[in-house]
């Protein structure tokens, strides 16, 4: 009887391993199409679906109740497409976050958006946000005929052509100002300190923005950085060595409002030393976080710098401005910055509409984090209406009453501000003393 037994034993045994390693060779041959096989089996039934139904953070039982209810007594529903129901309710879902760089986007205007993305673009390039009642200006791009025609940050468009933007959707709003190029458009324009409506034209234009500007102010030397692109950091190096005589640079990050964290990190590296915290990205998963140190370069400047920020410098713009100013290496000249301090993804749904949220927050190398805040410079300057206004530069006598409007040039007063912030800078060789003094500067005026 025992040895009966034993025997079962070693048959189960034997078979226990044969089994294993039958399946171990089924995996390692058969095993991605075995497994592909059951995941799509298991997605295309009605198990996961309840899965999800079951979830107990989110009562849904309200809107239900809100559709079941207009389904069945509203007058005239039928004529509403239910997808668009869907659409409009996930929406004003993402709209109930309250972060202005989420957005949900139905699958014609995120078609629309997509092709307004491409390098061909003509119009005013002005980036804009809808309002049931007008457009509102958020971001000036460097170079653009916005720029060049004086539009300005949260300027209001109420007309184009003669075409009233109220209750029109993005896509159809941004029609009437765009195409083509070397067209004029008509804006009427509501603006927060001017009592009367503006009335603007605008020459449509093709545009190119050249990565890196440089200017050589005799002892001053600026570069000016209008994207950061896959070529801005060698480009960026190239001109630092060419001017590496240089001990003071001004970097103009103005409507700057582009552009990859990586580059941005070169960028910063060329001035900060080796391996030094200069931004962290937290994530919701804390086992995500990232911490970017600035790389290793045989040549590091440590040069005096002057930074001018403006309301359209967001984004990498933000975090160069102010990783060199948490090591002391730059004072920020000119207004607020755009305030963007998150990192966002898109996803792409199989009608073609897209969800662009927030993952991820970035943090300063002295743990600031400016998202809805801003970057407040070290020394305020604003422009002032006889900078671009003929007429204006006329009555202070900074113009000649004989200048022609198409020989008239904008005085750039926050370029001028850095350069004897710079010089200042140069002398001091103290990041306190020159913010103080420019200070005191300015409350005398006042």
């Amino acid at each position: 009887m025992d040895i009966d037994k034993k025997y079962k034993y070693k048959i189960s045994f034997s078979l226990f391993i044969i089994s294993i390693l039958t399946f171990f060779l089924l995996w390692v041959f058969f095993g991605e199409p075995i497994t592909n096989f059951y995941v799509k089996k298991f997605q295309k039934s009605d198990i996961n679906n309840i899965f999800v139904s079951e979830k107990k953070d989110l009562d849904l039982k309200k809107f239900w109740e809100v559709y079941n209810t207009l389904k069945k007594e509203y007058y005239s529903l039928d004529w509403i497409k239910k997808h668009d129901l869907v659409d409009w309710a996930i929406e004003w879902m993402v709209n109930a976050i309250w972060d202005k760089h989420s957005e949900f986007m139905t699958t014609k205007i995120a078609k629309s958006f997509n092709e307004a993305l491409a390098w061909d673009f003509e119009g005013i390039w002005a980036v804009v946000k809808i309002n049931p009642l007008w457009v509102k200006i958020e971001r000036i791009l460097k170079g653009s005929p916005a720029k060049k025609y004086w539009l300005k940050k949260d300027d209001i468009i109420i007309e184009a052509n003669s075409k009233k933007l109220e209750w029109l959707n993005i896509v159809e709003a941004v029609n009437n100002i765009k195409w083509p190029a070397w067209t004029k458009v008509d804006l009427k324009i509501l603006r927060a300190w001017e009592k009367e409506i503006l009335n603007k034209t605008v020459i449509r234009d093709k545009i190119k923005i050249p990565t890196v500007e440089t200017k050589d102010f005799w002892d001053i030397w600026y570069i000016a950085l209008n994207m950061f692109w896959e070529t801005s950091s060698d480009e960026f190096k190239k001109a630092l060595k060419n001017f590496k005589n240089k001990k003071w640079i001004i970097i103009d990050l103005r409507d700057n409002w582009w552009g990859y964290l990586n580059w941005a990190v070169e960028i910063i590296s060329n001035f900060v030393e080796n391996w030094k915290k200069v931004v962290e990205v937290k994530w919701k998963n804390i086992l995500d976080d990232q911490v970017y140190k600035s790389a290793w370069f045989e040549d590091k400047y440590n040069w005096k710098i002057v930074i001018l920020i403006n309301e359209n410098s967001a984004s990498a713009s933000e975090i160069t401005a102010w990783a060199l100013h948490d090591y002391k290496k730059a004072i920020l000249v000119w207004t607020k910055s755009y305030g963007k301090g998150s990192v966002q993804t898109t996803k792409m749904f199989n009608d073609g509409s897209q969800l662009k949220y927030t993952i991820a927050k970035w943090f300063t190398p002295n743990w600031k984090n400016i998202d809805w805040i801003w970057i407040e410079p070290d020394i305020k300057v604003e422009f002032k209406k006889e900078d671009y206004d003929l007429e204006e530069c006329k009555k202070v006598w900074r113009c000649s009453k004989d200048t022609k409007q198409e020989d008239f040039e904008f005085f750039d007063r926050q370029l001028e501000k850095a350069k004897e912030v710079l010089n200042y800078f140069i002398k001091s060789w103290s990041f306190k003393e020159t913010i103080d003094k420019f200070k005191e500067k300015n409350e005398e005026k006042k």
